[in-house]
């Protein structure tokens, strides 16, 4: 591009000569312009040439319906007085009614495909099983039929567009019905065959660790075929490879953040990143046979970003946006926090967290969870869609965000079981 850009540059001048033998000032004026185009025009293209697939990406303008997503409202009314951090049936569930009621009544009418609605629905579904309420259930099937149970497909291999997948899947082991799983099942089986790309890793960003695997891992166990599991295996690693911190045992969101540095000089790491991760390692090993032979190395990484999150908790039972620099950041992020609740009570429920180290974390980031519901039920202090550590209002409700709240509710309810 740059050599057919310095070929037009050069006729262009060898017109200008013509054009100043015959004194034509005003074309040769407009001539130079257009040299100084052209030349704009080249290095506009050497830069973009440059830049990391990551920086690329992040570019690139979102797909995401932002405002479909949640608000951040000047005046959200009052706090919840009602409700109670006790590790009850009761207790719960109120508070998952409560939260998910004002969610379903706010963004049922937008409810779509994107990453954003894929985590209310695992939440929802998860919230229909542990208060016995079916509308939420009912709801997400309504959403299914809506889109005749297919993915978003036009970034392929985006892991975003295949996090719907976790929610089709669930409802096809209801009902063996393969019309749910159809679309779903094309996708991976295209994935499956995609050769790596030496360049760039599929799953550049940590995020996706909880958009795509669980997927893999559920279709897996759902249809008894490993080439799912084994591709999602393979591929995890190099994203583990790659962005994992072994000595902070945190994950960075991407390779853009390697040197980045929070106020206080150290590294940073996002909460709702590390969140998705945490998330990710609780639906992977759900369903993860018991004997497949790499299941304890993501048991001792998982146990490890465990230890490590519990050990920077706030005062307030709650994690900020940048991990490391709290002090930074005047509120804590509900959703990274909700995402961790969720993967610790997890942990402690299937017997992989040492319950009495781990159950107090838990308490703590549930009651401090509880303080930022409003009294409608609006849940807030979540980070609007972003890809690092950032500031927001108090009032800021976002849907995956809310997702996280449910998954972790469900799971305090079977804690309270035990």
């Amino acid at each position: 591009m740059v050599q057919r850009i310095k070929e037009e540059t050069v006729t262009i001048i060898e017109g200008t000569a013509v054009a100043v033998k015959k004194s034509h000032l005003r074309r040769f004026a407009g001539t130079l312009a257009a040299i100084a185009a052209l030349t704009a025009l080249a290095a506009s293209a050497q830069i973009t040439q440059t830049k990391s697939p990551e920086a690329a990406q992040a570019a690139a303008p979102s797909p995401v319906d932002r405002a479909a997503s949640g608000d951040s409202p000047d005046n959200p009314g009052p706090l919840a007085t009602d409700l109670s951090p006790a590790i009850t049936h009761a207790a719960i569930r109120k508070a998952e009614r409560k939260v998910a009621d004002w969610q379903l009544a706010h963004a049922e009418r937008l409810f779509n495909r994107q990453w954003t609605y894929a985590a209310l629905y695992d939440g929802m579904l998860a919230a229909s099983k542990a208060t016995r309420d079916p509308r939420y259930h009912d709801a997400v099937v309504a959403m299914a039929q809506q889109f005749d149970w297919k993915l978003l497909n036009a970034r392929f291999p985006h892991a975003d567009d295949m996090a719907l997948g976790q929610s089709y899947i669930d409802l096809y082991l209801e009902t063996h019905d393969p019309v749910r799983i159809a679309d779903t099942k094309a996708v991976l089986d295209q994935l499956v065959l995609r050769p790596d790309d030496s360049s760039k890793l599929l799953w550049w960003w940590c995020d996706a660790l909880f958009m795509a695997p669980p997927v893999l891992a559920r279709i897996s166990a759902a249809t008894g075929d490993r080439r799912y599991l084994d591709y999602m295996d393979r591929e995890w690693w190099q994203t583990s490879a790659s962005l994992y911190d072994p000595a902070e045992h945190l994950y960075f969101r991407d390779s853009r953040y390697f040197t980045q540095k929070q106020e206080n000089g150290q590294k940073l790491f996002w909460a709702r990143g590390n969140g998705w991760v945490m998330g990710a390692f609780a639906k992977v090993l759900e369903v993860m046979p018991k004997d497949y032979p790499s299941r304890a190395k993501y048991i001792a990484q998982y146990r490890e970003m465990a230890d490590r999150i519990a050990a920077i908790q706030g005062k307030d039972g709650l994690w900020r946006s940048g991990l490391l620099d709290p002090d930074a950041y005047d509120l804590p992020e509900i959703s990274g926090s909700a995402f961790f609740t969720y993967s610790l009570a997890w942990g402690i429920n299937h017997g992989i967290l040492d319950r009495k180290k781990f159950e107090p974390v838990v308490r703590r980031s549930w009651a401090g969870i509880l303080r930022r519901v409003y009294a409608d039920g609006r849940l807030g202090s979540i980070q609007p869609i972003d890809g690092q550590p950032g500031k927001f209002k108090p009032s800021a409700s976002y849907v995956y965000g809310v997702g996280g709240f449910l998954l972790a509710g469900s799971e305090l309810d079977a804690m309270a079981k035990k």
